[in-house]
């Protein structure tokens, strides 16, 4: 555990050093791959080359040659991060991905949109206290029918939305039998709730929400139309809601604990979770188990879908299987492991156990 704690200390350090000088600038992101392109080698990363295939396999195109070459600099940046990354969190794999071309900014701004405001509104409840000695060692909603496909929410901050449909969906499928993709658009459009005690704590479209909000403006209007009736466009609009095409409806939510096998039991009773995470690690995951050495659970800023969990991976410290959470993500079957990711489960590992949530659907 010493021997960890140091790795994580020294790696962490060196990425502080680099970055303390730019802390109080607001541009810090652009100065900061200014600060590490320009002294890094380029024929070490072979960054031309992977530039070129992630171009290619991305469909990138860029409008001017200064904004290509730009491009080509935070990719730089974005290359260095991703081998930090893999010695910070060797359980998983760590490398290019479709956010490559991104500043950590823009990453946050453009895919992210967790409301970060944890107060509860009016209806959320405590979740009851489940028995857990009968847990499984292994559980896969998606391995019941209970999990629509990995959806893409683009380049807008409706993460929240995503994290609620499916929580509804899995409900739903429990309560009828009957999987349909639900309609995140009518939240983006529609779901304008706000806790009245907190100032600016508004459910917003691609500006953020939260799965709990979510949850009350659903009792409140009455239900959630089909994907295939109020389609997903990836921009805020005008509410189109049609309450006479509703097919599914929330009877209650609830809070669960933040002991890890309440949240392994509610899942397995209650179908899939609305969760909250940190994701300061997911612009350059690509597949494994990520267990970072230094993740803040505090800082939720993306809302997910947990459907199950597991024992696996690849554990270099303790050389034994690591248990895991699986969560399904909103940004497309592109990215991760086709549009899942793997997080370390026992510790709560970048808040994922902070902010859980289970919804039960009226029944028709």
């Amino acid at each position: 555990m010493a021997h960890r704690f140091l790795i994580a200390l020294f790696l962490f350090a060196t990425v502080a050093t680099a970055a303390t000088t730019l802390s109080d600038d607001t541009n810090s992101d652009d100065l900061l791959i200014r600060q590490v392109v320009d002294t890094a080698e380029d024929h070490i990363l072979n960054a031309e080359h992977h530039f070129t295939s992630f171009k290619s396999k991305f469909s990138k195109n860029y409008a001017t040659k200064e904004e290509h070459d730009y491009r080509f600099g935070v990719f730089k940046s974005n290359l260095i991060k991703a081998k930090l990354h893999q010695k910070l969190d060797p359980s998983a794999q760590h490398g290019i991905t479709k956010f490559s071309d991104l500043t950590a900014s823009e990453f946050r701004r453009q895919f992210l949109g967790l409301n970060k405001r944890l107060r509860l509104p009016a209806h959320a409840q405590k979740a009851p206290i489940l028995p857990t000695n009968n847990l499984p060692e292994d559980f896969d909603w998606r391995e019941k029918g209970a999990v629509t496909p990995v959806k893409d929410q683009g380049s807008c901050g409706s993460c929240w939305a995503f994290s609620t449909t499916g929580a509804l969906e899995g409900a739903n499928y429990l309560a009828t039998g009957k999987l349909t993709s639900l309609s995140e658009q009518q939240l983006v459009d529609c779901d304008h709730v706000c806790d009245p005690e907190e100032r600016g704590s508004c459910d917003s479209g691609c500006n953020g929400g939260l799965m709990n909000n979510a949850f009350e403006y659903i009792l409140q209007s009455g239900g959630v139309v089909s994907e295939k009736d109020y389609a997903y466009t990836g921009r805020d609009g005008s509410c189109k809601f049609d309450k006479s095409k509703v097919v599914a409806s929330v009877s209650n939510f609830s809070v669960v604990s933040l002991d890890e096998d309440q949240i392994a039991a509610n899942l397995v009773k209650n179908g899939p979770l609305a969760v909250a995470i940190n994701a300061a690690w997911m612009q350059t995951y690509m597949s494994g188990v990520s267990c970072p050495y230094i993740c803040a659970k505090a800082r939720l800023d993306h809302g997910v879908l947990l459907v199950g969990f597991g024992q696996g991976g690849y554990a270099p410290i303790r050389l034994k299987e690591k248990p895991y959470w699986i969560i399904k993500n909103s940004w497309g079957q592109n990215w991760g492991e086709e549009g899942y990711y793997k997080i370390c489960r026992g510790r709560n590992v970048c808040g994922v156990d902070s902010m859980v949530s289970t919804v039960a659907a009226a029944q028709s």
